[in-house]
C-alpha cells in the first residue's frame, strides 16, 4: 500500500505548483457556473491538489485559487441567471435536471434568503442552480456574494486542510510505521464521511423549511 500511494503522491507532486492551483482554480469555475457541477467533480480535484501542497503557503494559495475560481464561476452563473435564466431552465440541460430541483432551488432561496446561498455551496445540485436562481429573483449581486464568499472560504480549507494534513502525516510515517498508507485512506475516508452526514443533515434542514409554513426568510 505505501508503494502505491508514495507513486501516487510523487506524481501528483510532479506536477508545477503554479499549475496544480490553476488546475484546481479553472476545475472550480467550471464546477459552480452554468450547471457544470452537476458533472465536474470538485471535491475530488481539491483532495487530490490539496495532497500535493508541501508547505503552508501552498496550502494558502490553493485556497485563494479555489476561492477565486469559485466566486468567479458563480458570479457568471449569477448574471447569466439575471440574464438567460428563464432560457437556461427550458434548455435540454436545465430538463435534464428537473423541474423539482429548479423549484426547490427557488424555495430554499424564497424561504431562507442569504442562509440559502450559504448553505447551498456544500449541498449536491443546488450549489450549481442556485446562483443562476438568485440572478434570475432579482437579489442584489453585492448581497449574494456576501453570502456565498465565506462558504466558498470555510468549503475550501476544509478540504485543503484535510488532504494537506493527511498526506503531510503520511509521509512523516511511511518509512517507519507500514500501515502508514492505510492511515491515510482512513483520515480522507472518515473526512468524505464527515461531509457526507453533514449534506445529510443540511438537506434535512432544507426540505424541513420548505415544508414548514410557519418558517420566516433570512436575508
Amino acid at each position: 500500500m505505501n508503494d502505491v500511494l508514495t507513486g501516487i503522491l510523487d506524481a501528483v507532486q510532479a506536477v508545477d505548483p503554479l499549475l496544480r492551483v490553476l488546475i484546481a482554480a479553472v476545475a472550480m469555475l467550471l464546477e459552480t457556473s452554468v450547471l457544470v457541477g452537476v458533472i465536474v467533480p470538485g471535491d475530488t480535484i481539491v483532495l487530490v491538489a490539496g495532497v500535493a501542497t508541501t508547505s503552508f503557503w501552498e496550502g494558502v494559495a490553493l485556497v485563494g485559487a479555489i476561492v477565486a475560481g469559485s466566486l468567479i464561476g458563480e458570479s457568471v452563473g449569477f448574471w447569466l441567471g439575471r440574464v438567460l435564466g428563464p432560457r437556461i431552465r427550458a434548455s435540454r440541460m436545465g430538463r435534464w435536471l428537473g423541474e423539482h430541483n429548479w423549484q426547490r432551488a427557488e424555495g430554499y432561496l424564497r424561504r431562507r434568503g442569504g442562509i440559502a446561498i450559504f448553505i447551498s455551496r456544500f449541498l449536491p445540485v443546488l450549489h450549481s442552480l442556485v446562483p443562476l436562481t438568485v440572478g434570475m429573483s432579482g437579489y442584489r449581486y453585492r448581497r449574494f456574494l456576501g453570502w456565498t464568499a465565506p462558504a466558498c472560504l470555510l468549503w475550501a480549507s476544509a478540504y485543503v486542510t484535510v488532504s494537506g494534513v493527511a498526506a503531510d502525516t503520511y509521509r512523516d510515517l511511511a518509512d517507519r510505521l507500514h500501515v502508514a498508507g492505510y492511515l491515510f485512506v482512513g483520515l480522507i475516508v472518515a473526512f468524505l464521511v464527515l461531509v457526507f452526514l453533514v449534506k445529510k443533515i443540511l438537506q434535512r434542514i432544507e426540505r424541513r423549511h420548505l415544508t414548514d409554513p410557519a418558517d420566516d426568510q433570512t436575508r
